[in-house]
């Protein structure tokens, strides 16, 4: 038998003005805002604004309600 004793995500997300609505900062910050209303730990290891306007993001984030012990 085996069972996951912790885990997390590696993810690059791009925040982009599709609609004109909202800008990619604003997106971003709602984003972060529900990880924290979650109670997700996550860790911002690199932001870069592009040309266009758009931010990616690379962010390491808890994967499900997993510990993260070893990885943040």
């Amino acid at each position: 038998m085996k069972r996951i004793t912790s885990a997390c995500l590696e993810q690059r997300i791009r925040f982009f003005d599709a609609t004109g609505t909202i800008s990619p900062e604003e997106e971003l910050e709602l984003y972060k805002k529900k990880m924290d209303k979650r109670n997700t730990r996550y860790e911002i290891l690199e932001t870069n604004k592009e040309s266009d306007g758009s931010i990616i993001v690379k962010i390491r984030k808890q994967y499900n309600t997993y510990s993260t012990e070893g990885y943040m």
